[in-house]
């Protein structure tokens, strides 16, 4: 039996208006762990967990008083912030809508707006001294389309934290298979004393995605 209490290898029988891929991501679900862990332990997302991990690695959240979410739906890594930080001012923004979660501000609007930034750093207060991003953009199929799209993302992320964290800060984002872009590698070594890539035990095996850990901003 698996952990998720299903034979091991469970496979869905494919409904006649069920395409072969989304079929696929339902056998994966099903029998992914982390699924069944997230789900008894209140998480909203499985990606609880690599936060969970880079934190357990990295202690990114045992000094964080305010806090930024990008890509925050549906609010995994926020519970895990008010989890391990449970003071924190915590701010989240997404396109997506999130469901309301205690102790967190939520933005549902899209982050590479203008007005953004301003928004986010006003609802929190004062400057942030963690960015947290597990943003990425919707995917295409096409590698390197994909690839630009997302890098794109994890740009604009890296701006706003080199613009806006306190001295001392840190930034986490979710990369693509191949890490840091060497533009934005640079640019995080001036800004940061820190900055490691990792993939964390419960990112799948399959999945192009690393995180970039950049700390102790240098302001």
């Amino acid at each position: 039996m698996s952990r998720s209490g299903r034979p091991a290898g469970e496979r869905l029988k494919t409904a006649k208006r069920r395409t072969a891929s989304s079929a696929r991501w339902l056998t994966r679900q099903l029998n992914d762990p982390y699924v069944k862990a997230a789900k008894d332990a209140g998480w909203r997302s499985r990606a609880a967990f690599k936060l969970i991990e880079l934190d357990q690695k990295y202690t990114l959240l045992k000094n964080a008083h305010r806090v930024v979410d990008l890509g925050v739906a549906p609010g995994g890594w926020s519970q895990v912030v008010r989890k391990q930080a449970p003071k924190a001012t915590i701010v989240g923004i997404d396109l997506l809508p999130t469901e309301p979660l205690e102790g967190v501000t939520l933005f549902q609007m899209d982050f590479m707006a203008d007005e953004a930034p301003a928004l986010l750093v006003e609802a929190l207060g004062g400057r942030p001294d963690l960015v947290i991003s597990d943003m990425a953009a919707n995917t295409v199929g096409h590698k390197a389309t994909d690839h630009l799209r997302t890098m794109g993302l994890v740009e604009t992320a890296a701006h706003f934290a080199i613009e806006h964290l306190e001295p001392g800060g840190a930034f986490v984002a979710k990369v693509l298979a191949g890490g840091t872009d060497t533009e934005l590698l640079t640019l995080l070594k001036r800004h940061f004393t820190s900055v490691k890539h990792a993939k964390p035990p419960a990112s799948r095996k399959d999945s192009s995605e690393w995180y970039v850990i950049a700390q102790g901003f240098k302001g």
